[in-house]
Formats: structure tokens, sequence, C-alpha cells
């Protein structure tokens, strides 16, 4: 985001701060996303959250000034941030209790090799294409695509099973 907003005329020190608003924001995200997965659910808030952060890594394309730079950073850090405290909450929802140190580790262990190789990937579609437009594309796909595979989560067996009961004893 730094390089890109140079690229675009923005001040270095401007730039930077621009990163900064992103990570603050992000954790005003992660509240306001716990709260409202408390009232809707940790699943459907996990897939507008997704929706939203890969709507946002889009924007990205269309920033050129500050201004749209900073709006940018603070909606993709309210969802970035928000959508990470839930990946916890959906793992020991639709895995249970007795698996979630494995099941977590994997999907954190996933999240974070994503952000890492994103990073080098960034940087290698920059240098190969001398644009950061493909980057932009890219990442919003693997969040549409992440939000695809969690639309694809099947109830809790709990909430199955309660459904089951309810249902035979009418």
């Amino acid at each position: 985001m730094v390089t890109y907003a140079i690229d675009q005329g923005v001040a270095p020190m401007i730039a930077a701060t621009i990163l900064g608003v992103s990570g603050l924001s992000s954790i005003a995200g992660r509240i306001a996303c716990g709260l409202i997965a408390d009232r809707f659910g940790a699943k459907p808030t996990l897939v507008v959250g997704l929706a939203i952060q890969a709507a946002m890594v889009s924007t990205y394309l269309f920033t050129r000034d500050a201004g749209s730079f900073y709006a940018a950073a603070v909606l993709f850090g309210l969802s970035y941030g928000g959508v990470m405290p839930l990946y916890a909450l959906v793992t020991r929802e639709y895995f249970g209790e007795k698996v979630m140190g494995t099941a977590y580790g994997a999907v954190f262990l996933i999240s974070t090799l994503g952000m890492g190789l994103g990073s080098w990937a960034g940087g290698w579609i920059h240098d190969a294409f001398g644009t950061y437009a493909w980057l932009f594309v890219s990442s919003a796909a693997i969040g549409v695509m992440a939000m695809v595979l969690a639309l694809t989560f099947r109830p809790p067996r709990a909430a199955v099973a309660s459904v089951t009961v309810a249902v035979g004893a009418r």
C-alpha cells in the first residue's frame, strides 16, 4: 500500500500514515465484527466481511490521491480486522471444540502463508508487469474465493441435530 501510494504521488510520510490508519481501523473492525457476529452469527458476518474486503482491495485500482487512500485504508482495515477473529469462532462452531487447536492451527497456517506469500507475489507481479493492477485483481479474486468457500460451510452438527430432534418430535 505504501509503495503504491508513493507511486501515485502521495508523499512518503503520508503514505506511511495511511498504512497506520489501516492498522488502527482494523482494531475497530475486530470489535465491531465481534459484536455483529454475536447478533447475526459468525458465518454471515464472515461472508459479508470477506465480500467487503475483496471489494475494498479492488478499489485500490482507482485510488490516486491521499484522500482516496485514507478512505480505502479505513474501510479495508475495518473489514480485514473484522474477519480475522471470526476465523477462530467459525472454526470452533463448524469443527468443534475437540479439534479446535488443530483446526484453527491449520486455518491460521494457511492465512499466514497467504499473507506472507502475498507480499512476495505482489512484488513479483509489480516487477514482472510494471503495475500493481494485477495484484489488486488477484487479491480481490482470492477474497471472493474465500467468501465462496465460507458459503459452502454446512451448519454445525449441533444445529443439524437440534433441527432433527425438533422435526422428529412433531
